[in-house]
C-alpha cells in the first residue's frame, strides 16, 4: 500500500473534486485528507490517498491525467516516504492572527519571518489582497500553533510593531475564542 500526495491545479470549474474522487474510487484508493481552495479563479487541491498494493503510482497518475488533462488541469503525484523522520513540535496552543489594512508588498514575508523567528508553526494561511486602502479588501488570517515556552510579550510586541509599520489592524486570539466569536 502506497500513501500518495496528489496535487491538482488549474482553472476552477464544477466537477473537479468529483473527477478526482471518482478516479481514486475506481482504482480502490482511499482518500485520507483533502484540502482545496479557489485563488482568483484557480483551483488548488491537495489529496492524501492510499492506493492498494497492486496499483502503481504511475497507474494512478495515468488515470487522473486521463480524467483531468482534457479540462486543462495539472496533476502531480508524490509518494509519501514512510521512513521520514517525525518532526516534533514543542507544546503549543492554537491561535488565529488576523490583519486588515492597505495592500503593500512584503506583508506576508514580514509576518511569516516573525512567526518563523519565534518558532510559530503556520497551519493555515488565508490571504486576500484586492488592492487599495480599504482594509476590508485586504485581509490575512493565519492559523498558527504558538509554542507555550516562547516570550509571549516579546512575540506580541513584535507583531504589533510590524502591523503598525504596515498600517494594519491586528488581532491575536486563541482559536477557541476566535471560533466562538465568529460562530454563525
Amino acid at each position: 500500500m502506497s500513501k500518495l500526495i496528489i496535487t491538482v491545479l488549474g482553472q476552477d470549474r464544477p466537477g473537479i473534486l468529483a473527477g478526482v474522487s471518482g478516479v481514486l474510487f475506481r482504482l480502490d484508493c482511499n482518500i485520507e485528507n483533502v484540502s482545496q481552495t479557489i485563488l482568483q479563479s484557480q483551483f488548488a487541491g491537495i489529496f492524501i490517498a492510499t492506493s492498494p498494493p497492486d496499483t502503481s503510482t504511475q497507474s494512478v497518475l495515468y488515470h487522473l491525467q486521463e480524467e483531468l488533462l482534457p479540462r486543462n488541469l495539472y496533476v502531480h503525484i508524490t509518494e509519501m516516504d514512510g521512513g521520514q523522520e517525525e518532526i516534533s513540535f514543542p507544546e503549543s496552543d492554537p491561535f488565529v492572527i488576523t490583519t486588515m489594512g492597505p495592500d503593500r508588498k512584503g506583508i506576508v514575508a514580514a509576518f511569516t519571518a516573525i512567526l518563523a523567528r519565534h518558532q510559530v508553526n503556520v497551519t493555515q494561511l488565508h490571504a486576500v489582497f484586492k488592492g487599495g486602502d480599504d482594509p476590508h479588501n485586504n485581509t490575512m488570517i493565519y492559523q498558527v500553533d504558538i509554542p507555550r515556552n516562547i516570550d509571549q510579550k516579546s512575540f506580541r510586541f513584535e507583531l504589533r510593531e510590524k502591523a503598525a509599520e504596515f498600517h494594519l489592524d491586528i488581532s491575536i486570539q486563541h482559536r477557541d475564542i476566535f471560533e466562538s466569536i465568529h460562530r454563525v
